[in-house]
């Protein structure tokens, strides 16, 4: 058995402090067992990892993703990347590929995908474990694993039991229809016919995906399949293979589950009023502090709000409203103030203009004790570095040079060039575009547009 967690989504509803590369999976606000605070993607981790599952488990994501997932759970887990966001159709045949061409695939082996961000509870791991008999048993094509509606939602898909081919006894039950965010209406009927929410979570063998997915056009080789992947659709895996798939079970989960992908779902999980600096006033009920700036804001007398700040942005909004930011996309085009990798993090001071292309780009960087990273410098771009803390190497063109506080040093455009810290390094990178020589300027320049 294998698990592969799906990454993929940007978190929209969650701005500011979520956006296309630093989605909901990697905000650190659940409360942790030691103490601490935990992401989504750290709590699955955590979870599996209690199960026993962790060491059979694969991620797919974005390849914008790759150094914040590896900042926040490490090499323990292989991570596929994708060049293109697709839907989860491409993702799946991406990890399939993969994974069939690895010397010991066997096409009997059992694979099981979900989302990487679950919030559910540790019975939930025990039911995957269930799944590839569940499989054998039934000699189904599909195994899902629907969850018991606590109300006609819109914003989930279901799946509707086959009653009288049931087999509750072995603990799954035929699937007769699938229905994707029906109206309030027909969710209500589906309630009524026993209908369950589905949970994202798809087990099948290698054998017949691999024959799915060639049915559907797409190649077997996984080399041939990344250099297609710019083209490739973004299909759903749901409306194209499940969905057409005759034979099919559910298994019902009787535990928690909830999506967090929204501020009044995700705040319930806190445990606590205000996060960062600030204070909300007794008389302020249902009302939630989440900020990541370095002033405090204190909320007065106001009821069922979240408050969301960091450098990107601030959101003031009720909480049954807090979603319809998605519509305005604020942060679509303007690149994150602080990024984590797995070497450390840089944390943006000022650009010239964050909705246009900067002529400057004056950033924080720290480099964790004993990390490392090595870059091509930007070409037409020349970087000054000036040396905060901490201590380490540098090395510019194949040049080392030892490095501490207060040097200060220049790297010029297009050379290769490298850091290692020995103690925690924090230095302040000026960014500048030189402007081009004379003889790389255009001959004329055409007339700007009238508006």
């Amino acid at each position: 058995m294998k698990i592969i967690l799906l990454s993929g989504g940007s978190g929209k509803r969650l701005w500011p402090l979520s956006g296309e590369v630093r989605s909901k999976t990697f905000l650190k606000l659940l409360p942790a067992p030691d103490g601490t605070r935990e992401s989504m993607i750290q709590r699955v981790c955590r979870q599996l990892g209690e199960a026993g599952l962790l060491g059979s488990t694969t991620i797919v994501t974005h390849h914008s993703q790759l150094e914040l997932m590896r900042s926040q759970i490490g090499n323990v887990i292989p991570i596929l990347t994708e060049s293109h966001k697709r839907g989860t159709l491409t993702a799946i045949a991406l990890a399939c590929t993969y994974l069939q061409a690895q010397p010991e695939a066997d096409p009997n082996e059992s694979l099981i995908f979900m989302p990487v961000d679950p919030y559910v509870e540790t019975s939930f791991f025990e039911l995957l474990r269930r799944l590839p008999s569940v499989l054998l048993s039934s000699k189904a094509n599909i195994a899902l694993i629907g969850t018991r509606p606590t109300f006609p939602s819109t914003q989930y898909g279901y799946i509707v039991p086959e009653a009288a081919k049931s087999s509750k006894a072995e603990g799954y039950q035929r699937v007769a229809q699938f229905a994707e965010k029906p109206d309030l209406t027909q969710a209500r009927s589906l309630l009524e016919r026993g209908a369950l929410w589905n949970c994202g979570v798809f087990a099948f063998s290698l054998r017949f995906i691999s024959e799915a997915l060639l049915g559907y056009g797409l190649p077997e080789d996984y080399d041939q399949l990344v250099q297609l992947y710019e083209g490739l659709s973004e299909a759903s895996f749901d409306k194209e293979i499940v969905e057409h798939t005759k034979n099919a079970v559910v298994v019902p989960y009787e535990g928690a589950w909830e999506d967090l992908g929204s501020w009044d779902t995700f705040t319930k999980h806190l445990g606590t009023d205000s996060i960062g600096p600030g204070s909300i006033s007794g008389d302020s009920q249902n009302t939630h502090l989440v900020s990541e700036l370095d002033q405090p804001i204190h909320v007065i007398g106001v009821s069922n709000l979240i408050i969301a700040a960091n450098p990107d942005g601030i959101l003031v909004a009720s909480k049954e409203n807090s979603s319809r930011i998605k519509e305005l996309d604020p942060g679509r085009s303007i690149m994150p103030s602080t990024t984590e990798y797995s070497w450390g993090s840089t944390r943006i001071l000022r650009r010239s203009d964050p909705s246009k292309t900067p002529d400057e780009l004056i950033s924080v960087v720290r480099v964790l004790q004993g990390k490392q990273f090595h870059e091509l410098g930007r070409p037409g771009w020349k970087m000054i570095w000036t040396i905060l803390s901490g201590s380490g190497q540098v090395t510019v063109k194949d040049h080392p040079r030892t490095v501490k506080s207060g040097d200060v040093f220049e790297i010029r455009p297009g050379i290769p060039y490298g850091i290692e810290a020995d103690a925690e390094l924090e230095f302040v990178s000026i960014q500048l575009r030189e402007p081009l020589p004379p003889a790389q300027l255009p001959a004329s320049t055409p007339p700007a547009p009238i508006d």
